[in-house]
């Protein structure tokens, strides 16, 4: 995978900035975005620089797709200019948010926010992106577990990702004939700051998630960084089209 170049979007923290770094060992350069994090941006780019490899940060707000063809006017030049190539990679479409609602009382803003950013923003991103994005490529989607599995307050944030791995299966058709693989992960309870990080810093949810879990634990960052890169890499070419289940057997 040497000399490789990888978008990542919200890479500054959390999931997206673990796979900057395990892609990184591989030998991939790497662009992350960030949208308020730049301090943690700068941190992430000075280590990926210190390992031997390439990175860039660039702002980007996935929410806001008016901003789009500027982003990938200012992509293009940083492909030239920092990386002295036309077209990058690997396009991941990590950044998103959570919101923990039960259906009832979910509100209309709530939906809109996670339709944005979960559908909205990486459609069309990945539609801006796709002239900058090499024959051969890769695109990776990240879905969740929960569109296998149910717990109460995520109907809608479930919802957005179920579209994602039907939408994912449609990018695969479309793009194949650029040899462009899509495929999708979906992790299952990882403890990270997400949804306020209770998985995390809560013994007793960590406890109870943990139950349910075949392999006896909660998933770490590094189980998903390490399997993104995997499925990047040129070993897993012929799987396209497919969500990548990576939650150590959860609620099975």
């Amino acid at each position: 995978m040497t000399n490789q170049i990888a978008l990542i979007t919200g890479a500054s923290r959390g999931l997206g900035r673990n796979m900057a770094l395990h892609l990184a060992k591989r030998g991939v350069h790497i662009i992350g975005t960030y949208r308020s994090g730049a301090a943690e941006a700068e941190a992430l780019k000075q280590e990926l620089e210190a390992q031997g490899g390439k990175a860039a940060m660039l702002a980007l707000d996935v929410t806001d797709s008016s901003s789009f063809q500027a982003f990938a006017e200012a992509l293009s030049d940083t492909l030239r200019t920092d990386f002295g190539r036309e077209r990058f990679d690997f396009l991941v479409n990590n950044a998103g948010n959570g919101i923990f609602s039960n259906f009832v009382d979910a509100t209309e803003e709530q939906f809109d926010s996670l339709v944005t950013t979960h559908l909205r923003g990486p459609i069309f991103l990945t539609q801006k992106l796709l002239p900058l994005i090499g024959d051969g490529g890769r695109i990776l989607n990240v879905s969740s577990g929960f569109v296998r599995f149910t717990m109460p307050g995520y109907s809608l944030y479930a919802a957005m990702k179920a579209a994602v791995e039907v939408l994912t299966r449609f990018m695969a058709v479309e793009l194949g004939a650029r040899k462009i693989r899509v495929n999708a992960i979906a992790p299952g309870a990882i403890a990270t700051d997400f949804g306020g990080g209770a998985v995390r810093d809560n013994d007793d949810v960590n406890a109870y998630v943990a139950q349910g879990i075949a392999l006896g634990r909660v998933g770490l960052p590094d189980d998903i960084g390490g399997a993104v890169a995997a499925i990047l890499s040129d070993d897993m070419g012929w799987a396209n089209g497919t969500t990548f289940d990576i939650s150590g057997g959860q609620m099975l």
